[in-house]
């Protein structure tokens, strides 16, 4: 490999459970976002804005999509002859095989892949996080103040710090404590998940923590806690625009609706920082002639007849004339049938909503069956490839997945054709 100043790895193999159905069969970072977009396209942008070339993928859970997505990193112009977009795996080595056991370790796994690039400084960068951040600025903090690692920081309310690692610094930025959600927060700086190390002080480290049959292997818990208590220089890199950490229902839906709120704030027409996707070239979206289209996001091959309001709407999805969509995330190639009214949902991929199905926070003859506690605020989630039976009424708070299909054969089923689950098993 020709060497490289600075590389960066993509931690992509979390399960993303608190998403529920959406990853039952996918990783988190596949999970599409926006009209056009999936959660991953935001680190890999970022690494090409930010003139870093060589890209590592760490992947573990239901790699299959997010693999094939990625590809060679064309999409993002990761494809370089002295670089490129690697995909990275467990994989079989002398010592044997092994998942990844945490965020460090997976890391300490690859230690011979960053090794081949010769870098100085090494990125180490979530998969499920929207943002847009120049990592070269924050690389240039880190080496301002000649730090072991500097990590990426922004300012929460204070209401909301227990949810978050907490840094807490001096007058001059070096972190003094690190505070796994505290319940009495000293300070409001979140860590993001967004890390800068020096790769001869991370390499040592690594290997230490891996030698601890104590440590649970992962960079917040452990890893970045022991290089403050052995007086290493770790230091804060605050970042001050839009980031959302989007793990759960509620915090997904909020992203996606702050494209439609919030377009300054998360600006994807922004040309001097594109967001780059991977998507084939489908035919220009249609409103039909008796269509109401207000304050909603579409890209390609989307026909929509119907009454849309505040929404996002993948592509190639069909809005039946007479549906009604309020304030919903329809993700690719779903279709919502004639008199079927969503509110405050999100439909997975190729989900078939069928005529007269209503979903809306205050259905009064609503089955239970679907309440599920990964769903707040009112938000109902639909799994992808499922069919929702014509006529049926489902809650807010719901999650309507395959297992339902056998439980209220009445209400959902599986499309049977798309068979996602016996492909991943083959």
């Amino acid at each position: 490999m020709a060497r490289q100043e600075i590389i960066a790895m993509i931690l992509a193999g979390g399960q993303g459970s608190r998403l529920g159905v959406l990853t039952d069969f996918i990783a988190k970072p596949a999970v599409p976002f926006g009209s056009r977009y999936t959660i991953i396209d935001f680190p890999l942008s970022n690494c090409t804005n930010s003139g870093i070339e060589a890209v590592g993928v760490l992947t573990q859970y239901q790699p299959l999509e997010l693999n094939s997505y990625i590809g060679n990193g064309h999409s993002w112009d990761l494809d370089r002859n002295n670089g490129g977009t690697f995909i990275l795996p467990p994989y079989l080595s002398q010592e044997g095989n092994e998942w990844y056991k945490g965020t460090a370790n997976a890391i300490y796994q690859n230690i011979p892949f960053i090794d081949s690039f010769d870098p100085d400084y090494v990125l180490i960068l979530s998969g499920d996080h929207i943002y847009k951040m120049n990592y070269e600025k924050m690389v240039g903090s880190h080496i301002e103040h000649d730090a072991g690692a500097t990590i990426a920081v922004i300012e929460v309310p204070w209401s909301e710090a227990p949810r978050f690692g907490i840094m807490n610094t001096d007058k001059d930025g070096r972190v003094i404590e690190f505070e796994e959600k505290p319940s009495n927060p000293k300070s409001n700086l979140a860590s993001m998940g967004v890390y800068c190390f020096s790769w001869e002080v991370l390499r040592s480290t690594l290997i230490e923590d891996e030698k601890n049959p104590e440590s649970r292997n992962d960079f917040g818990g452990d890893v970045i806690p022991g290089m403050i208590a052995k007086g290493l220089k770790v230091f804060t890199y605050h970042f001050d625009d839009y980031w959302k950490d989007v793990g759960t229902v509620a915090s997904l839906w909020e992203a996606n609706m702050d494209l439609l709120a919030k377009p300054d704030l998360i600006n994807l027409r922004d040309k001097t920082w594109p967001v780059y996707s991977k998507n084939p070239q489908r035919p220009s979206h249609y409103f039909g002639p008796d269509s109401i289209v207000k304050n909603v996001a579409v890209t390609d091959g989307t026909e929509i007849y119907g009454e849309v309001y505040n929404s996002i709407v993948g592509y190639s999805v069909v809005i039946e004339k007479g549906a009604v969509v309020r304030d919903s995330l329809l993700m690719p190639g779903c279709r919502v049938c004639s008199g079927a009214v969503l509110t405050r949902c999100i439909v997975g991929m190729n989900t078939v909503i069928e005529a007269d199905v209503r979903a809306t926070p205050d259905e009064e003859d609503a089955t239970e069956a679907f309440l599920n506690a990964l769903c707040e605020d009112d938000i109902t989630v639909f799994a992808p490839d499922l069919i929702i039976r014509s006529g049926a009424v489902i809650a807010g708070n719901s999650m309507v997945g395959p297992k339902h299909a056998d439980i209220r054969p009445d209400i959902v089923a599986e499309q049977p054709h798309l068979a996602r689950r016996e492909m991943d098993l083959c």
